[in-house]
């Protein structure tokens, strides 16, 4: 009744609790006042805090800041003129719709806040620091802010696009959180100039916490390798420079035959886990033969008859007679040379072009040098170039050049006397 004119009450660090209050508020007491700190009291309702105060008309600064709150009710009843609000230090860990929507200040720093989704379309100023937000709250809930200080809290970036959206935003306090200087945050913050007039706190508060090699150094000083920045691109670059060396290395290994000898290797390889030298007992032909299909009919109506069929009979191992179907080609070659006395090869232009006959020559001329044998028996059945035979027939030219052969002779009063020196070779 006595304090008509109170335009600023101060009752901070005091015992008052809501009912007390209620009584010290009541209808026509402080009819003007405008400023009310209520700081560090023992208010526990936000829902019954705004009731009382409700007879306060002319309200518009309220500080209730060091009230243990710890919750807020969905709704509350607020002075209508209040447009300063200080919720510090209250121990909330959300808001809701209780908080005026007429603010134009609101303290609710130093809380446990994770997340800000209210709508508050008057709000020029929020002081929301030391809580736990990982993000800056949407623009669209705070359409004509223009301060906001969120320090040390668990921001760990934010972007231009994300200040951009606060059209009217000239102050923003964002040092002290656990920034990871990605190259897409340094880029932002150094390419920016106009940042460092928004950013109060700008350049001691912004820290790097994270990649762990830059942690403690500030933001502005920070920069990463290329590779890091750049790891899209160099990807790009490291998948194109193996595109063209695979493209090459398939050109050179078509050039040069390197597929034949990566076969060859693997074969011989599976070869080399196998005995030496068949026993004499395991030998199950006295001849392999080695021909091109085109040369069969020479092979099969000429050298089997004279050998076949001569007294004593020579067994003979032909490809198209004695493999075992369903086993794979190149083990069919291996076992019938490693069961033959000896390996004839009978040479042609067909002979040099065919690719089992490339494999059957090599696998002799393996057995040849590693069981130090005459096991090769070679018939020209026409003659041949050596300037004629393919890079890949490398062997080849090495045996023609170290070893005799027999010619097949195309006059019929010399062929008994081939037939004799092939018999006595096997």
């Amino acid at each position: 009744q006595h304090l008509k004119s109170l335009e600023y009450l101060d009752l901070s660090d005091n015992l008052m609790v809501e009912e007390y209050l209620r009584n010290a508020a009541c209808e026509q007491a402080w009819p003007l006042v405008q400023t009310l700190i209520l700081r560090q009291n023992r208010l526990k309702s936000l829902e019954k805090t705004g009731e009382v105060l409700l007879t306060l008309k002319n309200l518009t600064n309220l500080d209730i800041s060091k009230n243990s709150y710890l919750s807020m009710p969905e709704t509350c009843q607020w002075p209508e003129k209040l447009k300063y609000l200080n919720l510090s230090n209250t121990r909330i860990h959300s808001v809701t719709r209780c908080i005026p929507w007429t603010l134009e200040i609101l303290d609710i720093s130093n809380n446990n806040l994770d997340s800000f989704s209210l709508t508050l379309p008057q709000l020029k100023e929020l002081y929301i620091s030391r809580n736990k937000l990982k993000t800056l709250p949407d623009a669209s809930f705070l359409p004509t802010l223009q301060t906001m200080r969120i320090s040390r809290n668990a921001i760990n970036t934010f972007s231009k696009e994300q200040l951009d959206s606060f059209q009217r935003l000239t102050t923003l306090e964002a040092g002290g959180n656990n920034f990871i200087c990605s190259c897409e945050f340094l880029s932002f913050t150094q390419e920016q100039q106009a940042l460092a007039q928004i950013l109060i706190d700008w350049p001691d508060n912004y820290v790097c916490d994270s990649p762990f090699y830059v942690r403690g150094q500030r933001v502005q000083d920070t920069h990463l390798p290329a590779s890091e920045c750049h790891r899209a691109a160099l990807v790009s670059a490291v998948c194109c420079v193996l595109f063209l060396l695979i493209l090459l290395t398939g050109v050179l290994c078509h050039r040069f035959h390197g597929l034949w000898y990566m076969k060859m290797m693997w074969a011989w390889l599976q070869a080399k886990r196998k005995p030496r030298k068949a026993p004499q007992r395991d030998l199950c032909y006295d001849a392999f033969v080695s021909y091109s299909e085109r040369d069969s009919h020479w092979v099969e109506n000429l050298m089997v008859q004279e050998l076949e069929h001569f007294d004593p009979p020579f067994k003979l191992c032909l490809h198209k007679r004695d493999f075992i179907p369903g086993k794979w080609i190149i083990d069919n070659i291996i076992d019938s040379i490693e069961k033959s006395h000896k390996t004839i090869f009978v040479l042609s232009e067909n002979f040099v072009k065919s690719e089992w006959c490339k494999y059957e020559l090599d696998f002799s001329h393996f057995r040849l040098f590693d069981e130090n044998n005459d096991a090769v028996i070679l018939i020209l059945l026409e003659p041949i170039e050596k300037k004629a035979i393919p890079q890949r027939f490398c062997k080849l030219r090495k045996i023609m050049n170290t070893r005799t052969y027999l010619e097949w002779p195309t006059d019929e009063t010399q062929q008994e006397g081939f037939w004799f020196n092939l018999r006595a070779a096997i």
